[in-house]
This record gives structure tokens, sequence and C-alpha cells, in this order.
């Protein structure tokens, strides 16, 4: 891989390339914009603990000069979420999820906790994370979704969180997300009966920012992106932490933080 389509040779050199490639994960940087690529198609970008290992990668990687990541996937699924053989178990008696229930407490926890890291950095708040959803987003690929700042769907698109279905819940960091972006009786509802959530009523309750015809998703994804990097980098990494923070304060906090980001940005024009 060249340095063209590598954060840096030191950061993501061929043979980190090569394996993250084998794990169904690639990244093209290309600017100020960073695209990470589900690809496993055979398996609708099912997903595996060495998945989530090279996703965490991937963000350690990124240099200073990304401003925006799009998360993208080949195929007609975003990702089937969890990969069976994590259940059941795979090839050469590789370790499955059930084997957490012979760890103490405290090391199980560390093992989910590393998982979890996969989809923690899209929050960053240098960053602007877009992920563009067509076919299945289930489980660990709807938590995937959730975990970006926004979210463009194809017309196809269906999201499910599905651990319910297997006795589990979600554990990789998406009910947070989704509490937020639809409320907490609404979230209890799509969590606890593992239904389907088409694209339209994506829209409807906020879980997407806009739906696009299925075959326009790529081209709609990159204007997307695009749009948003025409903004002053400055600017939006204060609009961003300003509306992240808005859940946690109440108006005249908010209102306070208004003013301290508006000065900074006055002064930051003025050059001062």
């Amino acid at each position: 891989m060249t340095s063209s389509n590598t954060a840096t040779d030191e950061a993501w050199p061929e043979a980190k390339a090569a394996a993250a490639a084998k794990a169904g994960v690639r990244l093209r940087i290309d600017g100020e914009l960073a695209t990470v690529v589900l690809d496993r198609p055979d398996k609708r970008n099912a997903m595996t603990p060495s998945t989530w290992w090279h996703l965490a990668e991937v963000g350690r990687a990124l240099p200073g000069s990304v401003r925006a990541v799009l998360l993208r996937a080949e195929g007609p699924s975003f990702s089937a979420g969890l990969d069976r053989t994590v259940l059941i178990g795979g090839v050469g008696g590789a370790k499955t999820l059930l084997d957490l229930a012979d760890a103490g407490q405290s090391d199980a926890e560390l093992t989910i906790e590393a998982f979890q890291e996969a989809f923690t950095w899209w929050r960053n708040p240098d960053l602007i994370t877009v992920a563009a959803v067509q076919g299945h987003a289930v489980g660990a690929g709807f938590q995937l979704a959730l975990a970006c700042d926004l979210r463009i769907a194809a017309e196809d698109a269906r999201f499910a969180m599905r651990e319910i279905t297997l006795g589990l819940v979600p554990d990789l960091g998406g009910t947070k997300p989704l509490v937020d972006l639809v409320g907490p009786a609404r979230a209890l509802e799509i969590c606890s009966t593992g239904r389907w959530v088409d694209a339209a009523e994506a829209e409807r309750l906020g879980l997407v920012n806009r739906v696009c015809r299925t075959d326009q998703l790529a081209m709609d994804a990159e204007v997307f992106v695009r749009e948003l990097l025409a903004a002053d980098r400055d600017a939006l990494i204060e609009t961003k932490a300003l509306v992240q923070g808005a859940v946690d304060r109440d108006y005249d906090a908010q209102r306070a933080a208004e003013r301290s980001a508006q000065v900074r940005r006055i002064r930051a024009l003025a050059g001062r």
C-alpha cells in the first residue's frame, strides 16, 4: 500500500494493512477525509474480535490532518452483526464469547472493554464521522453505525438490535447514542424486541439524517462528507462539542458553554 492511501508508513504499514484486510477492514486516506470500509461481503460483513481490533487500530492510526471519517461497507449489507463463529467456535479451537463465562468478572469486563474501543473513537471531538448504511445493520453493525456522529441510509437499509434473541445485551456502546437519538422508551422497545427498523422509520425517529436511493448511497455519502469538510475546522470542533455536551447540561449551562465557545472563535478569527 502506498503513502497516498495510508496514514503514514509507520502508522499503517503494509503488513498491518494486509492483516486488517484479511479481517475485513480497509482504510483509505485522501487528504482530510479517511474512508473506513467493512469488506467481508461474502459474510455480510459479520464481525469478529479481529474486526474490532483492527477498527480500533484504525482510530489510533489516523493522522491529525484527518477531519472527517466516512464508514461504509462492501456488498448488499452494511453488517450482519456478530459472526456466528464467535458464539459457536471456529476453526482451530478459536475462543468464543462463552469462554468469558470462565473468566473472572474483572478479566471478562476488560475483554469487553477492549472490544468497545473499536466503537468509541468515532466520537472524538476533532473528527466528524458519517456511516453510510445499506441493507442489514444488525447488532454490532447497528452499534457501529450508532457510534458515528451522523448516518445516511439507503432505501433498503434495515436496523435491528438482535442481541436479546441470543440472550445477550448490546455491549458495544450502542445504548447511549440510541437513547440520545430516540429516547429511553423507544430505545428499550427496539432493544427488547429485536425488531426491524426500516430506513423510512429510522429517518422519522432520527436514527438517520437522510435516506437516499440505494444505487446513490456511495455518491450521496461522499457529497455529504465533503459538505461537512467545507466548514471551518475549529468552528466544527466547537459545534460538535456544544451539541454533544448539551445532553448533560441544563439550559443555563448550555448558554454559558455557547458563550465560551463563541469568545474562543472570535479571538481566533481576530488572531488573538
